[in-house]
């Protein structure tokens, strides 16, 4: 398993505003406690900030395991923002549409996703996404 070598005092890279401890941080750092996100949108911001960190366990633990690749290798991106749209919950389903930019190859590029997640026993997973394809130029 990869060591978190992010600062606990830094911003979180979800850009919540918050402190990486007291965001994704805990919920990073408690997965192996039982200490899981609380919403779908915690979630999914947990889920962006491991993928900025490199923390694929996580990534792996927090996706359903109907959806779940066996395996997972990151592309090597640098993420650098990401923006939530839109996020609700009813029940135990739940969906959140968000905007996460990075660079790849020194090309700037935007992935829009609508993600849905399932509350099973008191604890939520990733699902699955629909990517928005971008707008061809002109229409």
């Amino acid at each position: 398993m990869k060591k978190n070598l992010h600062p606990a005092h830094a911003p979180c890279p979800c850009e919540s505003g918050e402190p990486y401890a007291a965001c994704c941080g805990q919920w990073h750092a408690g997965l192996n406690e039982g200490v899981h996100a609380p919403t779908p949108e915690a979630l999914m911001r947990s889920r962006y900030s491991a993928y900025v960190l490199g923390l694929i366990d996580y990534l792996l633990a927090t996706w359903h395991p109907s959806t779940a690749p066996g395996e997972l290798e990151l592309a090597p991106v640098k993420w650098l923002g990401l923006e939530v749209r839109h996020a609700q919950s009813a029940g135990d389903a739940g969906v959140v549409e968000f905007v996460a930019r990075c660079r790849d190859g020194g090309r700037a590029q935007r992935m829009h996703e609508t993600s849905r997640f399932v509350r099973e026993a008191g604890r939520w997973y990733y699902i699955d996404g629909q990517v928005e394809e971008p707008a061809e130029p002109g229409r």
